[in-house]
């Protein structure tokens, strides 16, 4: 399903069904430390039912699920969660296809909603107020992000430039570390209780850093497959200049907990 907003990529179209083979197999990447900074906060546990909203290939039900919470996720692309099924068999996550904006569950029935690489997407004049009446009083929404930091990583930086060099109008490039930011609306009926911004090392070899950056909006989602064909083979030309067969990206990491009141 393409989706398209101006202030997203200049508003050129992008679907990230069109990437989900390579995003199940490069992009489930965050490290341990990624995960620990939510336990820590006493989310995603046990006894808890949680919400993942825009769960792509399920990355966040499936590496936090022995943790012990009940999980659900759901997103637009009917590609996606078939491959967050496939990536699930013989855990009890329940996964649908469908807009955040369009789900719908009894009042407070979940204890967190979660939002991993995704938050910018959603219209949050119809989503705010059914994330805060699907809450348990006290309930949170836990914001998730990671991105690398092409000004201080080098091969991040070319990598980077080498997108750009094919999809011009991506708005994901030049990344440095800050807080999630939050839409104003929230304000109204929720409180932010945590937020932190720290750095990670993540490792790659040539080929997972290929696919990861190929599983990107500005390349995988977006471009035709003759594009993508070509970017492949000058990234990898590129690759094999720069980088040693293992590497580590410099990344940072970002959450954003935010409580319903009452």
């Amino acid at each position: 399903m393409d989706i398209s907003r101006k202030d997203i990529d200049g508003g050129k179209p992008f679907d990230w069904g069109k990437t989900s083979s390579d995003y199940a197999k490069y992009r489930d990447i965050y490290p341990q430390a990624f995960y620990d900074k939510i336990i820590h906060r006493g989310l995603c546990i046990k006894g808890q039912r949680v919400l993942d909203l825009g769960t792509g290939t399920g990355v966040l039900p499936r590496n936090l699920y022995a943790y012990g919470a009940e999980w659900t996720g759901t997103d637009i692309s009917e590609n996606q969660i078939a491959q967050a099924k496939r990536l699930s068999r013989g855990m009890a996550i329940n996964y649908i296809a469908l807009p955040a904006e369009s789900v719908d569950f009894p009042d407070g029935y979940f204890d967190v909603i979660t939002a991993c690489q995704c938050f910018w997407y959603f219209d949050h004049s119809k989503l705010m107020p059914k994330l805060f009446r699907m809450l348990k009083p006290g309930g949170s929404i836990l914001i998730l992000y990671m991105a690398w930091l092409p000004d201080a990583d080098p091969v991040a930086g070319a990598s980077e430039e080498l997108v750009l060099k094919y999809s011009p109008r991506w708005s994901g490039a030049g990344e440095q570390m800050h807080p999630i930011s939050i839409p104003s609306c929230y304000n109204a009926e929720f409180d932010l209780v945590y937020h932190e911004e720290y750095l990670l090392n993540v490792p790659f070899t040539r080929e997972s850093w290929n696919g990861r950056m190929k599983a990107c909006r500005g390349i995988g989602a977006s471009l035709t497959g003759e594009e993508i064909s070509r970017w492949e083979r000058e990234h990898k030309e590129l690759l094999a200049r720069i980088a040693p067969e293992e590497f580590s990206v410099l990344h940072y990491g970002a959450l954003a907990e935010l409580r319903k009141r009452g």
